[in-house]
């Protein structure tokens, strides 16, 4: 049978395009909860919540026990996105792309029809129909960011790619927002959103791999559909040629002497490391910041708007668009991390330090715009609320993308799904302290957010820790090795 000319090629870019498409209109649809919980409200789930009360003589609905319930979905549903990254996590390494996808797209689909056959008398459907949507999403996300291995120099580019199209995903809800307003229910958006489990069950089997894709990628490697009888490697059989061999041989003796993460670190030793430990603090403070912003972002709007329905409508749908550019941002990451890549190296310098020092500049600006961020979303005035959603998108897109692209470069490839899982994990149990500081606005400080958010926003400069301890690593990395060609030249 005759090969088809061009069909890799166009496999691969087809791979990436449908995968962005994936990743952009389903993976991280339960982040536009704003836009979701407004129509529920309208659909009336939990008002049984809402009791009648006085306010200064004045008869009032208060409805605050209904927002709380909301919360605590969201607060449920964005644990169980990150915790149960964990054990998907060792899914996807011990079993591969196949069986991972199938178990996600199974999640995804149960969620979608839970919600489409809830209704206000069972609102109760909510709670585990957003989780399975979570953790559903959260595996489409992690099987397609292998995508960037095709891509060789521009891999970290990729990778932060996808996870802006996983923000952006959260633009979702404020298109089912949109037709619910135009007359279609709730029911018959689910219904379709279920209905495209079709689709990635098609990519599943026709364009991803079984296993992994492997890297560096081996020539000859294919995957999926084939056009004409070709020649199909997995990480198995894609062992590199005897000069190559060698060359890594020498490399990692280099990387051995300096203390980086090699390929025969055990999982344990790279989760013991300082480098996991650090990133786990960056992600988790920020992580924290981003959830309780969008789980309080409907009373937050109420108090500003003083309970106004059609400005609140206005700034939920400024969110939800500005969510949509998730995808323009997350690159630009992703270049700042690939920049070195064709440029030649410090002498005795290997490609993974190089990766590693790229990654410092990253990290920084990523906890620069948190700040920046967290002390727009800390004052009470409501057209600060726009540039609030704008740096909102900008650092999330850079912080999840980020993340991703570090532990690729920091660790070895055969413990991502572990290494990527175990943070999001525990950087979830870290973030259900937005439901105590929920309760304690609520209750204690009488629906004023500002001293929380004050305290958020101190707790998010620790951040700066992260990148400051890698710049450190690296100059020591340096050090020892201009010790060593004196030591050389010496002798």
């Amino acid at each position: 049978m005759v090969r088809c000319a061009g069909w890799p090629a166009a496999r691969r870019w087809l791979t990436l395009s449908t995968g962005l498409v994936e990743c952009l209109c389903f993976a991280g649809a339960v982040f536009g909860w704003a836009s979701l919980a407004f129509v529920l409200k309208t659909d009336g789930y939990f008002s049984s919540l809402c009791v009648n009360a006085t306010v200064n003589g004045t008869q009032v609905l208060d409805c605050s026990v209904q927002d709380e319930q909301f919360s605590l979905v969201f607060t449920i549903a964005s644990f169980m996105n990150n915790f149960l990254t964990l054990p998907n996590g060792f899914l996807y390494d011990r079993f591969g792309t196949t069986v991972a996808r199938l178990f996600g797209i199974s999640l995804y689909s149960m969620g979608t029809l839970l919600v489409a056959f809830s209704s206000s008398a069972l609102s109760i459907l909510l709670f585990p129909a957003l989780s399975f949507m979570a953790v559903g999403g959260i595996l489409f996300l992690v099987t397609n960011m292998q995508v960037g291995n095709l891509f060789g120099s521009h891999r970290s580019t990729i990778i932060t790619l996808y996870n802006g199209a996983f923000d952006s995903s959260s633009a979702l809800f404020f298109v089912i927002k949109l037709v619910f307003e135009l007359g279609v229910s709730l029911r018959a958006s689910f219904l379709f959103l279920s209905a495209c489990g079709v689709i990635h069950l098609l990519r599943t089997f026709f364009l991803l791999p079984k296993t992994k894709i492997p890297y560096p990628v081996p020539e000859g490697y294919t995957y999926g559909m084939t056009c004409g009888k070709s020649d199909t490697f997995t990480l198995e059989q894609t062992a590199p040629d005897e000069n190559i061999q060698r060359d890594t041989d020498k490399e990692e003796k280099k990387l051995a002497k300096v203390g980086l993460p090699l390929e025969e670190k055990s999982f344990r030793e790279c989760v013991l490391s300082r480098l996991f430990l650090w990133h786990l603090l960056w992600l988790s403070v920020m992580q924290l910041r981003h959830y309780l912003f969008i789980g309080t972002l409907n009373p937050m709007l109420q108090r500003l708007t003083q309970g106004e329905p059609s400005l609140v409508s206005q700034y939920t749908n400024a969110f939800a668009m500005t969510q949509l550019c998730g995808v323009l941002c997350a690159p630009w990451n992703g270049l700042i991390m690939d920049r070195h890549k064709g440029k030649p190296r410090a002498a005795g310098e290997s490609e993974r330090e190089a990766d590693l020092r790229a990654t410092v500049l990253s990290l920084f600006l990523t906890a620069l715009q948190c700040v920046l961020f967290s002390v727009c979303a800390s004052t009470p005035l409501l057209p600060l609320q726009y540039l609030t959603f704008i740096l909102q998108v900008l650092n999330r897109s850079f912080l999840y993308g980020g993340n991703a692209a570090f532990i690729s470069v920091a660790f070895p490839l055969c413990h991502f799904g572990k290494l990527y899982g175990l943070i999001m994990a525990l950087s979830a149990v870290f973030s259900l302290l937005q439901y105590p500081c929920f309760a304690l606005v609520k209750g204690v400080l009488g629906g004023d957010p500002l001293y929380v958010n004050i305290s958020l926003t101190v707790l998010s400069m620790l951040a700066f820790i992260h990148p400051f301890s890698i710049h450190m690593h690296c100059r020591g990395l340096a050090a020892d090795r201009a010790k060593n060609r004196d030591a050389v030249g010496v002798y």
